[in-house]
């Protein structure tokens, strides 16, 4: 096993070292709430991952077990990425991402009824995602 030398041992710089770029952040956005699980999937994400970038950042996310990746069962040739349990476990660090995004951006993307349903029940809407998120998984 590769030992990596971490710049410090703070919590911050823990996170950063893993999601420090843009696009390892959308991978993540595009499996917990668009239902992506394919590489030509999210290729087709508006920010227009590069290849490349893509091809390491899933490479990456793998290697920190955030994502797993195994053969689709309808077509065995073709590769399926999942968030693990790690992964899932980030729903509520992107939840606060969203509801920061809107409440600063005006012109953002973000869909009023998610704002709402947080607002009403961040806590139970956290729940429920993840449980979605664990289904697909197929472990408990």
């Amino acid at each position: 096993m590769k030992h990596v030398i971490r710049k410090s041992d703070c919590p911050i710089n823990f996170a950063l070292e893993i999601f420090g770029d843009r696009c390892t952040f959308l991978i993540v956005r595009d499996l917990m709430f668009k239902g992506k699980h394919f590489y030509g999937e999210f290729l087709l994400s508006e920010e227009k991952i590069a290849t490349n970038i893509l091809a390491d950042r899933l490479s990456f996310l793998e290697s920190k077990g955030i994502v797993s990746k195994s053969s689709d069962p309808s077509h065995k040739q073709k590769i399926m990425y999942r968030l693990t349990q790690k992964g899932i476990d980030l729903v509520s660090v992107l939840v606060e991402v969203i509801m920061w995004s809107a409440k600063y951006d005006k012109a953002s993307a973000v869909d009023i009824e998610f704002v709402k349903s947080v607002k009403r029940d961040k806590v139970g809407l956290i729940s429920q995602i993840s449980s979605r998120l664990v289904d697909e998984l197929g472990v408990s």
